[in-house]
């Protein structure tokens, strides 16, 4: 796995908002390491190193995270899951990381940058997106980084739904319904309700 950045982190034992508190007073960061074999690892992680590695790779690569557990190093495959930030400050506050098994596929929430202008907007529509992100299935190498949708074509009254979605190769949508993600709207038209996501999630382990 040489050739994923890799992130290192400190096995911890202690827990609670005093114990983070302490941490983050000395720069470590406190970390949850959910692993593919479904255990729960406390870490510490140094706030500088792992700002930097979020910022470079953010939701959708995978890296090493090395667990140094009073001098016995482990490394496992990983994406980050969820990142706390303060929300006065623009400063990690506790991360989520997930182990993942490079030969099994998971399901993630990926990005969706729309690109181009409507054609329905040129002529008085309005844009309303629904859905900013989507779930796609695929191996963890294969994971895109986001997901281009271009509604240059979109007329007035038109919608995408997920099955209009050009998903990039080596990864698929997940879902039950083939829901709206973005439409134009005649200016007369009120805006519809919001379509439910029915993909099937994987849950992260409970903590």
């Amino acid at each position: 796995m040489s050739e994923f950045a890799t992130l290192h982190a400190v096995k911890r034992e202690n827990t609670g908002k005093g114990a983070a508190r302490r941490l983050r007073a000395l720069a470590q960061i406190p970390a949850i390491f959910y692993t593919s074999a479904g255990q729960n690892i406390l870490l510490q992680i140094n706030e500088k190193e792992l700002t930097m590695l979020y910022q470079s790779i953010k939701k959708t690569s995978v890296f090493n995270l090395e667990i140094d557990d009073h001098g016995k190093k482990e490394i496992s495959a990983a994406l980050f899951w969820d990142i706390d930030f303060f929300p006065t400050k623009k400063r990690i506050q506790h991360v989520d990381i997930y182990g993942v098994d490079l030969s099994k596929e998971i399901t993630v929430r990926v990005p969706l940058e729309f690109v181009g202008t409507a054609k329905g907007s040129k002529l008085g529509g309005r844009v309303e997106i629904y859905r900013e992100s989507i779930h796609v299935v695929c191996n963890p190498l294969s994971l895109p980084a986001k997901i281009t949708v271009d509604v240059t074509e979109l007329d007035l009254n038109q919608s995408l739904r997920i099955e209009d979605m050009l998903i990039p190769e080596g990864a698929r949508a997940a879902y039950k319904t083939n829901y709206v993600i973005i439409s134009v709207l005649a200016k007369n038209i009120e805006k519809a309700e919001e379509p439910a996501d029915a993909a099937t999630v994987a849950a992260k382990p409970a903590s």
